[in-house]
């Protein structure tokens, strides 16, 4: 089973079985992030993550297996249609440099890791409209020289 159909089979699953990324990171002892991630095929799960999200979403071990493979980390290098995602890139082409800027001012010239990396999405209630707060956590990486 390649990725690709993981990821069908896993979505399927999990809508049939109501279940939210939360229950199945739950399961599994990771993080709703990063499950959903490696569900979704960008990330890869240990053998026990992998054998416990099966199990809750009541599929076998050709499901395990895809998980525990280690993925190649590409997409389509088109810009995205789907509104939330393109947001996203959005940000980084208003804000890119400014965030690029920032972070060489306090950290020095490199740059932010997504291996030594972290995620984290919480809802924010407020009276003029719920808050989406997402925080990247990835350690500061400088260039050498040599």
């Amino acid at each position: 089973m390649n990725k690709a159909e993981m990821k069908d089979a896993i979505l399927d699953a999990k809508d049939a079985k109501k279940l939210k990324w939360a229950d199945i990171a739950k399961a599994a002892g990771i993080s709703p992030e990063f499950v959903c991630s490696a569900c979704l095929g960008m990330n890869h799960l240990e053998k026990k993550p992998a054998d416990a999200v099966a199990k809750v979403l009541g599929l076998g071990k050709e499901i395990s297996a895809a998980l525990q493979r280690f993925p190649k980390k590409t997409w389509t290098q088109t810009i995205p249609t789907d509104p939330l995602i393109y947001r996203w890139y959005e940000i980084v082409g208003v804000y890119g440099e400014t965030i690029k800027e920032i972070i060489n001012e306090k950290f020095g010239d490199g740059i932010m890791s997504a291996i030594d990396f972290s995620m984290d999405i919480q809802k924010q209630e407020d009276p003029k409209g719920d808050r989406v707060v997402v925080t990247l956590n990835g350690k500061f990486l400088p260039y050498k020289a040599w």
